[in-house]
């Protein structure tokens, strides 16, 4: 099971990065992807990675969010710039052990997922 950290509270305009790290398993055997989940909404797709070089942003996040693997670590890093009040919310790690070449932006595409992280930005 995937397991978040890096959550917190930062200002608007600001930066964090959440860590997803997954003890007893080698990430770069799954498709991995990060949801966000806003208060009272459903879970949407924020940005994925494949087991190979495929990559997907979603619109909202494209140019500021970056997410990379460091598979001498074992962890999927979501580096998060310029963070707007709007992307408050819990944030979810999901692995996808079926996908071979692509990841996907459906949470339905993914079995394991992570009990989530806490981001909040302050305007």
């Amino acid at each position: 099971q995937p397991v978040e950290s890096g959550g917190g509270l930062v200002q608007s305009g600001g930066s964090l990065t959440l860590s997803c790290a997954a003890s007893g398993h080698t990430l770069n055997e799954y498709a991995i992807g990060w949801f966000h989940q806003a208060p009272g909404k459903g879970r949407e797709a924020v940005a994925c990675l494949s087991r190979g070089i495929e990559l997907h942003y979603a619109p909202s996040v494209k140019g500021r969010f970056t997410i990379s693997r460091d598979n001498f670590k074992n962890i999927v890093n979501l580096q998060m710039d310029s963070l707007k009040p709007e992307d408050s919310g819990i944030y979810f790690c999901a692995a996808d052990g079926l996908a071979l070449r692509d990841c996907g932006m459906i949470p339905t595409e993914y079995d394991y997922w992570g009990q989530g992280t806490q981001v909040t930005v302050s305007s």
